[in-house]
């Protein structure tokens, strides 16, 4: 079904297997929310920013009944019926499968079963979703989707995707085909283990691997973030797999490739966030971190002093990624060193190293400056608004969120300088009044304990040009990081898509 790129107001069909919400007057159900990571917030984000500027958006993802508080047990027939003719006038296509119906999280524990459901969500895209929306335009979002890219290669219809994760699931023809799909097709667009000879031959013993398929597959992909995608086309990441290096080289060197940021939710304002002890801006904010600072404080047991400079790591405690370790090995000599003048460190996060920073505050009976908190929304919030700086030594960052939603709570990152975070995060320059935080180069613990350095460094300037700095990177963050900015920044990749000829298939 080849899409006539000039049309005034392309339908745009936005495939995703999470998200936080969707934008009032877009579809029949409140309280959607179905989130495992980041791409949620994005696809939210983007979503409601493009339903907002009158685009004809759709958004296909799997109906989680129990996530979307439908209680199927209490809708009589009727009921569910009447509800389900509703849906299917809105601009929301639920991929219905009973795998969905009644899970708790968005993906499995067990591989197997993740891969039944990304099967289960693809089989209802290609069979009915597309066929019923026929959309000018596809946007794909990472492996759950990534065989949705051939299928609409063959079906004459555009397809951007998105790479938010470097994670993949490998599995045949015959077992694709076993959960519903026909790749017959579009096989010759799915990306093999190794080259295929023919259908037949490869069907059974020829495993294909879904995330490298669907950049393989796209017309145009991008990552979240310009660094990230330059990190991996260069090969600077070990951990990503050498198909899907060459892949993604290939799109960028055909100039079919990009970085786009995400933002951070829109409820993350600290002049309308509900969960803050007191709201403030970019005018008010001395004052009322302060007393965010004595709220958080009081209730996670460190000591109360509103003139503490209070570090906060906001990222799950995950060893291999987000540079724990560089933090437990100096964690002792940045609290000794900076005991008199009474630094504090603040955990609100879940993770294999919680545990290792438990045992370094019960050992040395830090219970008084540092604290380790399981990750709770609010806490987390609050956390924002009460530190001065917050923590992410990162090793890799496809993108990262918490060191842009930090500015908006006036508190100045520490990061590594990788991917999202070279992008988001310039070295602070007192006198220039430039930059909005603290990077470090060499990623081991004397370079994040030299980025602390800095950053007390600045803690110790006077209050007035404190404040003016703060107050500078706060109002910037808004203008420079929001969904209106990642939303025109996909409109443009669309139109540019839009705009190419298709080859026939």
């Amino acid at each position: 079904m080849p899409k006539n790129s000039k049309k005034k107001n392309p339908r745009i069909l936005v495939v995703t297997p999470e998200i936080t919400y969707l934008p009032n007057g877009m579809g029949s159900l409140s309280g959607m929310r179905a989130k495992a990571g980041g791409l949620a917030d994005v696809s939210a984000s983007l979503v409601g920013a493009l339903f907002r500027q009158g685009a004809d958006v759709h958004v296909a993802l799997p109906h989680y009944r129990r996530m979307f508080h439908v209680d199927v047990g209490k809708l009589i027939s009727e009921e569910l019926r009447v509800y389900m003719n509703h849906l299917h006038n809105s601009r929301i296509h639920l991929a219905e499968d009973r795998i969905f119906y009644y899970r708790d999280t968005v993906y499995s524990n067990y591989s197997a079963d993740s891969f039944r459901q990304a099967m289960a969500f693809q089989r209802e895209v290609i069979n009915n979703i597309i066929p019923q929306v026929e959309p000018d335009l596809i946007h794909c979002n990472d492996w759950m989707t990534g065989l949705i890219p051939a299928a609409a290669r063959r079906m004459g219809i555009p397809c951007l995707f998105t790479v938010h994760n470097i994670h993949t699931y490998k599995s045949t023809l015959d077992e694709i085909e076993d959960r519903g799909i026909d790749a017959a097709p579009f096989w010759q667009n799915l990306f093999f283990e190794r080259p295929p000879y023919n259908y037949e031959e490869s069907r059974s013993t020829n495993p294909v691997d879904t995330l490298a398929s669907g950049i393989f597959a796209a017309h145009f992909i991008n990552t979240v973030s310009p660094t990230f995608l330059r990190e991996v086309v260069d090969g600077r990441h070990s951990f990503v797999p050498d198909n899907i290096r060459r892949e993604m080289a290939g799109k960028y060197a055909a100039g079919c490739a990009t970085g786009i940021l995400n933002s951070p939710d829109e409820d993350c304002q600290p002049d309308k966030d509900p969960y803050l002890e007191v709201k403030f801006d970019a005018s008010t904010h001395v004052a009322a971190k302060k007393v965010n600072k004595i709220a958080f404080q009081s209730r996670t047991g460190l000591k109360v002093d509103q003139d503490a400079p209070l570090f906060f790591w906001p990222s799950r405690l995950d060893p291999v990624q987000k540079g724990c370790s560089l933090l437990s090995d100096i964690l002792y000599n940045v609290v000794h060193k900076y005991w008199d003048r009474g630094l504090q460190i603040a955990f609100v996060a879940n993770g294999p190293y919680q545990d290792v920073f438990r045992r370094i505050v019960g050992f040395h009976d830090f219970y008084e400056r540092v604290t380790v908190c399981d990750f709770d929304e609010g806490l987390s919030r609050l956390a924002f608004a009460a530190s001065d700086f917050i923590l992410m030594p990162s090793l890799f960052e496809p993108c990262g969120l918490p060191q842009m939603t930090s500015q908006y709570y006036g508190s100045l990152p520490v990061v590594h300088d990788t991917g999202g975070l070279h992008d988001t995060v310039e070295p602070l320059d007192v006198n220039r009044n430039t930059g909005n935080g603290f990077r470090f180069e060499n990623y081991d613990a004397h370079g994040l304990e030299w980025a602390m350095d800095e950053a007390m460094r600045f803690y110790a300037l006077p209050e007035t040009q404190k404040s003016e700095i703060v107050s500078r990177v706060m109002l910037e963050a808004k203008t420079r990081f929001n969904h209106d900015v990642t939303a025109q920044a996909y409109i443009k990749i669309y139109e540019s898509m839009l705009a190419r000829p298709l080859l026939e298939h």
